[in-house]
């Protein structure tokens, strides 16, 4: 579809806010490698892993780092359960920071909103000054 008159313009300017929301590939494997090191550093214990466990995915320009454990009903399942998100702002060059509430919602992280790098992410959720991440 060829969009003619406002619309190209529209369509244009909704195109290049598509690119400006997700990460680089290169962006994206360098933010897998580094949160992947966190989650190895704050695993649980080999041995307890199948009841435990820390996992993170990147979407878009989102990183989020969650728990996954066995659904208590039917432990053949998994439930993931939500601990910290990065959404990266491309125009700002920065990361808003979230955390998820007890009513399953993402909330900015008012201790530090905004941060630089994604390495300042992790270490503002290792931190977990406030335990709103970890409790």
């Amino acid at each position: 579809m060829i969009a003619k008159g406002p619309c190209k313009k529209s369509l244009a300017r909704h195109q290049e806010s598509d690119a400006a929301l997700t990460l680089s590939e290169f962006d994206t494997k360098r933010c897998g490698k580094l949160v992947a090191d966190f989650i190895e550093r704050r695993r649980p214990p080999p041995h307890i892993r199948a009841e435990v466990d820390l996992a993170f995915r990147i979407s878009g320009q989102s990183v989020e780092i969650f728990e996954v454990r066995p659904n208590w009903r039917d432990k053949t399942k998994l439930q993931e359960h939500s601990i910290a998100k990065a959404t990266y702002n491309k125009r700002k060059r920065n990361w808003k920071v979230f955390w998820q509430r007890a009513d399953l919602k993402w909330h900015s992280y008012k201790a530090n909103a905004e941060v630089v790098s994604i390495e300042d992410f992790l270490a503002v959720v290792q931190k977990d000054e406030h335990g709103c991440f970890f409790g």
